[in-house]
């Protein structure tokens, strides 16, 4: 059976040094791996909109060897006229892996059931792990490792959230959430966090208060807080979530060398302010690269585990 990529946890902590690894390798030396020579297509399918997204992965399957075959819902039957797990069997005969970038992750789990490739998870609604073996990626290059790191997520208890949690526990991380009482991570997820951190050395904290969350902190990140779906509310998330910008100011109660994280878009003068997201401490655009590299190593390893 295929190795899948539905969730962070998805990779125990041998595994995801072994890709971090893998990617670091990859980024110094673009066109070493030709795992989908041929060329073997790849299905990328898109739910949501993207461009960090398609295009990394468009990028990085090329680099690989392959052909990415980019398909989009709209132009699709998928999970209208043809069923997720009817889907899955018609795309395993023809393509080497499936990259879904979607809204529910049972869609993600029902086409993992039913495929003989590889199915990776490029965004859900619960879920962002490529995203966040990027910034994994990106924590190395500035910080040397990743054991011991403190990083604060300041923001919704949202899919990053939960992938912070998850690959942070995952690394032996200390990992804080900071956000207002409503909109904290799903208990499951922050439990199964707990459970990965006391086997890894690493910790995992809830701090309302985000001047007493960020003290000591290696690495801030923060995300949208109103996400595709959720704009309806968005005037309220805006006065919930008052206090919660990661400004210069907030930033002094970091360690004087933090860094600081954005996945993107980013809304200036909301979650972040444009002082931070283009200063000095922002590696945010080192963070977008590095999703081109920690994927194509993702799909490597996953090529290889497939065998």
């Amino acid at each position: 059976m295929p190795r899948h990529f539905l969730k962070d946890s998805d990779l125990n902590s041998v595994e995801q040094a072994e890709v971090l690894a893998l990617a670091q390798n990859l980024k110094s030396d673009p066109h070493a791996r030709k795992v989908f020579e041929g060329p073997r297509t790849v299905a990328v399918i898109f739910d949501k909109p993207s461009t960090r997204t398609r295009v990394s992965f468009a990028v990085g399957i090329t680099d690989l060897g392959g052909s990415p075959l980019i398909i989009d819902s709209q132009s699709s039957q998928l999970g209208v006229k043809e069923s997720v797990a009817d889907t899955a069997r018609v795309l395993e005969r023809q393509v080497a892996q499936i990259i879904w970038r979607t809204f529910s992750q049972s869609g993600l789990l029902e086409m993992s059931q039913y495929s003989k490739v590889p199915v990776i998870n490029a965004l859900s609604d619960q879920f962002h792990p490529c995203q966040v073996l990027a910034d994994l990626l990106t924590i190395m290059e500035h910080k040397g490792s990743l054991s011991g790191i403190k990083l604060v997520f300041v923001g919704d208890g949202n899919n990053m959230a939960h992938s912070y949690l998850l690959a942070g526990a995952t690394a032996g991380m200390h990992v804080v959430f900071s956000g207002p009482k409503g909109y904290f991570p799903d208990s499951s997820v922050l439990d199964e966090a707990r459970n990965i951190a006391e086997r890894t050395g690493g910790s995992i904290s809830i701090i309302t208060d985000p001047q007493a969350a960020l003290v000591g902190a290696d690495v801030v990140a923060t995300d949208t807080w109103v996400s595709m779906g959720q704009e309806t509310a968005k005037q309220q998330r805006l006065t919930d979530f008052a206090g919660y910008t990661i400004t210069q100011e907030l930033m002094t109660k970091a360690k004087p060398d933090a860094i600081v994280l954005h996945c993107l878009p980013a809304y200036r003068g909301y979650e972040i302010s444009a002082e931070v997201l283009d200063g000095p401490q922002s590696v945010i655009w080192d963070q977008a690269e590095n999703r081109l590299h920690a994927q194509k190593a993702l799909m490597v390893w996953l090529d290889e585990h497939a065998k």
